[in-house]
């Protein structure tokens, strides 16, 4: 049984680790990660900036 659990990166972290840990989980470069949400910010007004601060206080740091 594969018991991934979904964690802020303390490795690979430019701000809090939220993209470093989801790069982990899905098991992808956290830069394509990282620009991917770059690219959510602009057409959502922001929201992403509120989804990625929800996120930092949300998952727990390893």
């Amino acid at each position: 049984m594969n018991d991934k659990k979904l964690f802020r990166s303390t490795v690979d972290r430019k701000l809090c680790g939220v993209c470093g840990g989801l790069g982990e989980y899905f098991n992808i470069d956290s830069t394509i990660i990282r620009l991917l949400w770059v690219f959510l910010c602009i057409p959502s007004f922001g929201t992403a900036v509120l989804a990625y601060i929800v996120a930092a206080i949300v998952m727990p740091e390893v």
